[in-house]
């Protein structure tokens, strides 16, 4: 007999402890390396663990929501243990009817394809996999049509039961997630500890809309992604950021410390709730860099696969309501930063242009920033500054 302790990884130094989730494994069962065993959840992002070796899985130490810290034990693999492993007479009818190893066996199941079928309230035990030994796909999952009708809910762990909960008149109580834990205990302590104000503006986005439909042909087939707004909002931010420094600012005791970087944070909305990845040193960026590592940030963030070190830091930030419809919200500022720029939804509005009544396509900013080292002048030329960069995009590239 050869034990092997499958142990927690290090987690950073601001993530004190997790939260283990459901195993995919059982007593008994047998285990291949890299197979993911269990998720474990902390406060900014959900990891996976795979196991460290081949074998079979004899002990379980820590069950699925105990709290876990780096390096604690949570389970026990014998490699030598493969003839005796439970599983394997299972794995041989999975050839010929994968539906029975399906309806009982958790591991056939992929990660993100599971996290989907959680979302969607699918049972995975009665989707037919198409992958690798019978294992159900994301494509699987996406394939299937949705128990829950309400997509829009943000959905904790566990997630609520639509169906039972809006029949009759009952109650349900589910715990929250850590992610969303994390979330309310910073908004609070953004709202208790800044001087918050926002200040408004709209901008004209006709310049951009004309300049995407010049270029997004060309753009993709150059870089290989599309040419979106969120590059156009991020490079008008670093131009502002430039000209006001005190934006890219934060307090730390009696000092403002100035950034001489631009780390810009871009929230991004998942099941478990808000994180906000950061664009690294975004004004040595490029349009399309930019485009790419947004669209590689929200696809991992929705199958939770970010790294701690990619939600961390980041001197300012930028939120989208505008994905979701929204018209005008006055966002949050996401400690230690001094400011957060919230852009809403674009849409035909009746506009005045030298003494005439025009339709435009209309996007309302909100800037909230910390009165303590902002001054609303400052503010407000700040928002100024964004709104004139996207109503002559030419500057952005000209750096003028």
């Amino acid at each position: 007999m050869a034990i092997i302790e499958v142990k927690v990884p290090q987690l950073s130094e601001s993530v004190a402890e997790a939260t283990l989730l459901d195993w995919h494994k059982k007593e008994g069962e047998a285990v291949a390396r890299d197979e993911n065993l269990i998720d474990i959840e902390t406060d900014k992002v959900v990891l996976e663990l795979p196991a460290p070796a081949d074998g079979v899985l004899v002990k379980i130490v820590k069950q699925a929501r105990e709290s876990v810290g780096s390096g604690d034990v949570i389970a026990q693999i014998d490699t030598e243990a493969k003839a005796g492993a439970s599983p394997q007479p299972a794995a041989k009818p999975a050839a010929t009817a994968p539906a029975q190893p399906a309806a009982k066996s958790p591991p056939a199941v992929m990660p993100a394809a599971q996290k989907i079928a959680a979302e969607k309230g699918i049972d995975t035990s009665k989707v037919q996999g198409t992958g690798r030994d019978g294992r159900v796909t994301k494509g699987d999952v996406l394939q299937q049509p949705a128990v829950q009708p309400r997509q829009p809910l943000q959905q904790p762990t566990p997630p609520v039961n639509l169906d039972q909960l809006l029949s009759g008149r009952p109650e349900q109580r589910v715990p929250m997630s850590r992610l969303r834990q994390r979330v309310a205990e910073r908004l609070v302590q953004s709202q208790s500890t800044a001087a918050i104000l926002t200040t408004f503006n709209e901008v004209n986005m006709q310049p951009v809309i004309d300049m995407r439909k010049k270029y997004q042909e060309r753009f993709e087939k150059e870089h290989g992604t599309r040419l979106g707004f969120m590059s156009f909002f991020v490079k008008a931010s670093v131009h502002a950021l430039k000209r006001f420094p005190v934006a890219n600012a934060s307090i730390d005791g009696n000092d403002i410390v100035y950034h001489g970087y631009f780390d810009i944070g871009v929230a991004v909305s998942t099941p478990r709730g808000l994180v906000v990845p950061i664009l690294r040193d975004a004004d040595q960026m490029s349009f399309a860099e930019i485009e790419k590592k947004i669209g590689d940030f929200g696809k991992r963030a929705q199958d939770g696969k970010l790294a701690l070190e990619e939600l961390t830091g980041g001197t300012f930030s930028i939120s989208n309501g505008g994905v979701f419809g929204s018209m005008l919200s006055t966002p949050i500022i996401n400690p230690p930063q001094s400011a957060i720029l919230g852009v809403h939804a674009t849409k035909d509005r009746a506009v005045v242009e030298n003494g005439q009544i025009v339709v435009r396509p209309m996007n309302y900013l909100a800037l909230s920033y910390d009165h303590r080292i902002i001054d609303g002048r400052e503010a407000v030329l700040f928002l100024v500054a964004i709104k004139d960069a996207l109503e002559d995009p030419a500057r952005l590239i000209l750096e003028i």
